[in-house]
């Protein structure tokens, strides 16, 4: 944990930051109107540097929002299929009924047309006046129809009535057909709505027709009612299975549209199935040739961050070296003077030299650490590890260092109470429990060495700190706890000290501020949670150091 900068370190990086803009922004405050230009270059330059403060911070919040989150693939998909559907759906439902009106009206005009025939064949000349003669057959046959109304009009050569309805209307006298023929029309008779089938007879010989004199007409009407009816039950046999087809073929486009996308589903699957660790080009040949170019381009992503991940871990190495190396070297040298001879203030200056350099030494190691931690996708094999064991050696590393600070370091796992028991065999218990987890042993190492640091440094002479390793079976969990009796952290301080370079003010101690923020970016590395709490190991007066814990699932637990 390294020193936070102090008000007047801070204001001085501000000048510094800003540079001489912060005279010319302070006098446009006191003259708003006397240099509009500089204050328009003030404010310039402050929102360019709010913007280059964090490059790497996320996009506001509100500019995310106004831009406009494209459709889904299925949801454009299944609207292009299902609106023509919807559409077409109605426009059917209309040529349907037009084609029935056209089916209903064939047979009834064919009768319509028998009975302008039976009908044009009763009329004969009588005395040169056309008359007409219905046997009661016929009478019948045109009044047989109890659903519709049935009309017939015969007029004469002078167009007197000679038998039927007089109000019938009468066709143009250039639409009248010639005999033998009988044409259709529509009209209306007392308001309703008729077809009218009408012909001409010639009875007469035309040379000894007086002038003025026409063929008799013969009209035979009936309303529509029958023609309606049979419209309508034609409509509803073709119309009512639609309401059952349309779900069944919405339903059937569903299933297909998904059974379509499945590719994609099953390809997003794998990609979030594979290991962070893994960068190995996926099967584009196995994918659909729609897919495939999407596979391939992904593929050179792959490739490309790969290269990328490998010059990254290569600069670490080598920073690593070129770092380490003279530091290791400077502070031997200093180590070395100290032996010499000299003056107290030369003796002071290599005692400061050396532990400066070992500070340094001790820094290099934790950014590295630190990087490595962060870069998540930086090639990490991750293998089956016993926690417990992980835990033994990282307490054995620094039982030195307790004890050249007088501090009681123990650990305690799981085989701790199985110590003395033995089975059968003569095996002792304690081997037998293993707590395996996916991951890293030489990060779950560093992580574990950082917490037991910062206890030893933040603990008092003669404290007590444990490691340990204690299992939950039931959730499928470990816990790596280290519990110190130490000055403890303030709860308002424990978000913050997970923050890199961070330390509390007031505290004594010599760190630099990433030793927390390691083992949180280890934990969460590894899929676990980080947590701080209260060791209380005094009632009275009330005593608490601090405990810090790491939980991770055990392998093979969900």
């Amino acid at each position: 944990m390294a020193e936070r900068p102090s008000a007047a370190r801070a204001a001085f990086a501000a000048l510094t930051r800003h540079g001489g803009r912060s005279s010319r922004a302070a006098d446009s405050a006191a003259h708003p109107a006397a240099h509009p230009a500089d204050q328009a270059e003030a404010l310039d330059d402050a929102a360019r540097d709010a913007r280059y403060a964090n490059p790497f911070a996320p996009p506001d919040e509100a500019e995310a929002a106004a831009e406009a989150r494209p459709r889904s693939l299925f949801g454009e998909i299944l609207d292009w299929m299902l609106a023509p559907l919807l559409l077409l759906w109605p426009m059917s439902i209309a040529v349907t009924y037009l084609v029935a009106k056209s089916i209903a009206n064939g047979p009834f005009d064919r009768a319509l047309e028998t009975d302008a025939y039976v009908l044009a064949r009763q009329i004969h000349p009588v005395n040169g006046v056309a008359e007409l003669t219905l046997p009661a057959a016929t009478r019948d046959f045109l009044r047989a129809d109890n659903v519709d109304s049935v009309y017939f009009q015969v007029l004469g050569t002078r167009g007197e009535l000679v038998g039927g309805d007089r109000d019938m209307p009468l066709p143009r006298d250039d639409d009248r057909p010639p005999p033998g023929l009988v044409e259709f029309r529509d009209d209306t008779l007392h308001g309703i709505d008729i077809r009218v089938a009408y012909t001409t007879v010639a009875t007469f010989d035309t040379t000894h027709l007086p002038a003025g004199a026409q063929p008799v007409l013969v009209q035979v009407a009936e309303t529509l009612d029958k023609r309606r009816q049979l419209a309508n039950d034609i409509i509803k046999g073709v119309i009512l299975p639609q309401f059952v087809i349309l779900p069944l073929a919405i339903l059937l486009v569903w299933f297909g549209l998904s059974r379509g996308l499945a590719p994609l589903h099953a390809l997003q699957a794998h990609i979030r199935l594979r290991r962070p660790d893994d960068l190995s080009p996926l099967e584009a040949r196995r994918a659909p040739p729609e897919i495939e170019p999407l596979v391939t381009s992904f593929n050179d992503l792959l490739t490309r961050l790969e290269q990328n991940m490998e010059l990254q871990k290569r600069f670490i190495a080598d920073a690593a070296h070129q770092m380490k190396t003279p530091l290791a070297g400077l502070r031997t040298q200093a180590e070395l003077a100290l032996r010499q001879d000299a003056s107290p203030e030369v003796h002071r200056s290599l005692e400061q030299i050396a532990t400066s350099s070992e500070h340094a030494a001790r820094l290099v190691t934790q950014l590295l650490a630190l990087a490595r931690a962060e870069n998540r996708l930086s090639g990490q094999i991750f293998t089956t590890v016993d926690v417990a064991d992980v835990a033994r050696h990282a307490v054995r590393d620094w039982v030195q260092p307790a004890l050249a600070k007088r501090m009681d370091l123990g650990y305690e796992g799981p085989e701790s109470a199985l110590a003395d028991e033995t089975n059968e065999s003569g095996e002792c218990a304690g081997q037998r429990a293993r707590l395996e987890v996916e991951g890293n042993p030489v990060m779950l190492r560093e992580m574990l060495s950082n917490l037991i640091d910062n206890a030893i440094r933040y603990t008092p002479a003669g404290g007590r700190i444990t490691v340990r390793v204690r299992p939950d079976a039931v959730a499928g969990l470990v816990h790596l706890e280290v519990e110190d009796t130490g000055i403890g952290i303030p709860a308002a301080e424990r978000e913050r000290v997970l923050e890199r370079f961070y330390r509390i003010l007031g505290r004594d101690g010599e760190g630099s501020g990433l030793g927390l923020a390691i083992v949180r970016e280890i934990a969460t590395m590894h899929g676990g949670t980080l947590a701080i709490d209260d060791h209380v190991y005094q009632a009275s007066p009330p005593l608490a150091g601090t405990l810090v814990r790491v939980t991770l699932r055990l392998r093979g637990r969900v």
